[in-house]
């Protein structure tokens, strides 16, 4: 089984990707094997809404959301880590979500099958307050997402009152439930 991090903070390793780290530790320790995409690495614009898109789901804009389509289809089951910025999901995973309107188009408009599987996933996220509705409204635009590319939304992980970089690490209850979550995504949990 191969499980797929995805990491949409900015803060290269940041309480996000700490908490995505644990997470494939857990999927490791339970016979996975995992990767993980950094959306602040990658050079890749937002959705252009191209009047000449294809009706298979795939981008016309060459850039490296191309590797991200074709992990995703090669995953057996799917982490998706973002911070809450201003009560959503951080600039990079919208960006990202936002170029997947192409795959949206051809499953609900073409009736194209798109080459995404039927797998797992999961969503979690960290924030500096304690709002509940800022982690709701991230996990609407994440369950669209999952809708769109197959995956099947299984849980997720919330971590508030985690700030400043670092922080995470004083939070061993939410590191203990990351680890516990990467070991039940390869159970199929």
């Amino acid at each position: 089984m191969k499980v797929l991090g995805i990491n949409a903070s900015p803060r290269a390793g940041g309480n996000t990707d700490m908490l995505l780290e644990q997470v494939l530790a857990g999927a490791r320790e339970n016979g996975a094997e995992t990767g993980k995409i950094i959306l602040g690495e990658l050079k890749f614009s937002p959705c252009l809404e191209c009047a000449d898109m294809k009706d298979d789901g795939s981008c016309i804009v060459r850039d490296d959301m191309q590797s991200v389509y074709e992990k995703i289809k090669g995953a057996d089951a799917l982490v998706f880590a973002s911070p809450i910025f201003f009560g959503s999901l951080s600039a990079q995973a919208k960006m990202m979500i936002d170029r997947f309107q192409c795959v949206w188009r051809a499953k609900y408009i073409s009736k194209k099958e798109t080459g995404y599987k039927k797998i797992n996933g999961v969503f979690i996220s960290v924030e500096g307050s304690d709002r509940k509705d800022f982690f709701e409204n991230a996990k609407a635009i994440v369950k669209n997402l999952f809708a769109i590319i197959n995956v099947s939304y299984k849980g997720e992980l919330f971590c508030p009152r985690v700030d400043t970089k670092g922080a995470i690490l004083d939070r061993p209850d939410c590191l203990k439930k990351a680890f516990e979550l990467g070991g039940r995504i390869v159970k199929g949990e």
